[in-house]
């Protein structure tokens, strides 16, 4: 019987030029977040079933890939539940076992404390392509922090990684889950019908305008408090920084001064820090994040090159009390990891330079020789030569290398050519 050696659907092998990028992507965003003080966690894969099914991950709780119990039988009633029968589940996202873990330890953590996260997730999700069902996420959180101090570090610090790693063009997308509530409430939508309306309005990007009408009103919606809502938000969209506040005061008075403050505040940080570094930002109303437990600003990094936004985030203040007594402020960013390893990968090459060595060069010398350059800092890969020398080149550029040098045997006296760039030589080894 024939084997399928093909991985799982929905998951993927990865080839050394892509693991190469993903290597040089991880390396840079860590490197940015540890200048800000974020320290990196781990936490298992596997959560308690009930914790991961408790109400606060949005849509994301029907794609959880759900574990059998220990000691089942080999057979099972039929009219068994599936919650007799599962005890534990693959965590979705980072953010929940980030809440157990600082229930857990949070004696052990400073005040705020300031996590970093990076590894696999898994969403049983319909595979196509940029959607998988095992992909890694990058996630800061800062817990403790109550002001809007923790939503523009988180901004900034983000930014600069996402700069780091080469991707330019990104922008800032703000919003707040309290002009959200407020915006529903002046609209006139009753209180039950609030999820299902943003859960549509998250949809915009995808099917427009018309679209999010057809739909709120396939829920049953009526129809005036939808045109209220949709005036409400276009009036909203566009406006100049310092006009935020004010707008938000007229168009949605429920929304509170403090939230009203704590926007304009954080508008106030991003326009500053627009001025130091290159930084696109807009406040958008149509913003939702799909997550529910968010409880105040939300904010997305898109870029033109991604249909789905390369990174999101927002205040939780209230997902952490579910594991102590007491609710812990908390607001967190997560880099969409696959996304920006996709945009990258395009134009990627290695950080490697291949020793080409003839066939008469000693194997002796060949490994003096690596031995050197690689304690000059170089990545070495040692690989014969064959073929015609041009050819070999273009292989060897192909493959992803940036340079080479020539290692041969002349007359018994082993000679090493310089370091010469790729794509910069002829067909002979000569720049």
């Amino acid at each position: 019987m024939k084997t399928d050696n093909s991985p799982a659907r929905g998951t993927r092998d990865l080839l050394p030029a892509s693991v190469a990028v993903r290597d040089h992507v991880l390396e840079s965003i860590t490197a940015v977040y540890r200048r800000f003080g974020y320290q990196r966690i781990e936490t298992p894969a596997l959560e308690d079933i009930a914790r991961l099914q408790g109400g606060q991950g949005g849509e994301n709780e029907k794609l959880i890939f759900q574990v059998l119990r220990r000691g089942l039988a080999d057979e099972i009633a039929a009219d068994t539940p599936v919650r007799d029968l599962v005890d534990l589940g693959l965590r979705f996202d980072l953010t929940v076992p980030l809440t157990r873990f600082y229930g857990n330890n949070q004696a052990q953590l400073p005040s705020p404390f300031r996590s970093l996260q990076v590894g696999p997730v898994w969403r049983a999700e319909r595979p196509q392509k940029g959607r998988y069902r095992q992909f890694y996420q990058c996630d800061i959180d800062l817990i403790g922090e109550p002001s809007v101090l923790a939503e523009a570090e988180l901004i900034e610090a983000t930014s600069q990684a996402l700069a780091a790693v080469g991707l330019e063009g990104t922008t800032v997308r703000l919003s707040d889950r309290r002009f959200l509530a407020a915006l529903a409430e002046a609209a006139g939508l009753p209180a039950q019908s609030w999820d299902g309306f943003f859960i549509v309005l998250d949809k915009l990007d995808k099917i427009g305008w018309d679209g999010v009408r057809n739909e709120l009103e396939g829920l049953g919606l009526p129809s005036t408090s939808i045109a209220v809502a949709v005036d409400t938000i276009s009036a909203l969209q566009g406006l100049e920084p310092a006009k935020i506040g004010d707008a938000l005061a007229d168009a949605v008075p429920t929304m509170g001064a403090a939230a009203i403050e704590d926007l304009a505040t954080t508008t106030a940080c991003l326009d500053r820090l627009a001025v130091d570094q290159p930084l696109s930002w807009q406040f958008d109303p149509t913003l939702v994040r799909g997550m529910g437990y968010y409880t105040g600003q939300i904010f997305e990094l898109s870029h033109p090159g991604s249909r789905s936004s390369v990174a999101g985030g927002g205040r939780y203040d209230k997902l952490i009390g579910r594991s102590l007594d007491r609710d812990v402020p908390a607001c967190g960013f997560s880099i969409g990891f696959e996304r920006i390893v996709d945009l990258l990968e395009r134009s990627a090459r290695r950080d490697a330079v291949a020793l080409l060595v003839e066939s008469d060069v000693p194997t002796i010398e060949i490994l003096a020789t690596a031995r050197g350059l690689r304690g000059e800092g170089l990545a070495i890969e040692t690989i014969r030569r064959s073929g015609k020398f041009g050819a070999q080149l273009t292989r060897l550029e192909s493959a992803g290398f940036t340079a080479f040098i020539h290692l041969r045997n002349d007359s018994g006296v082993v000679t090493r050519g310089e370091v010469r760039a790729l794509g910069a030589a002829d067909s002979t080894g000569r720049s």
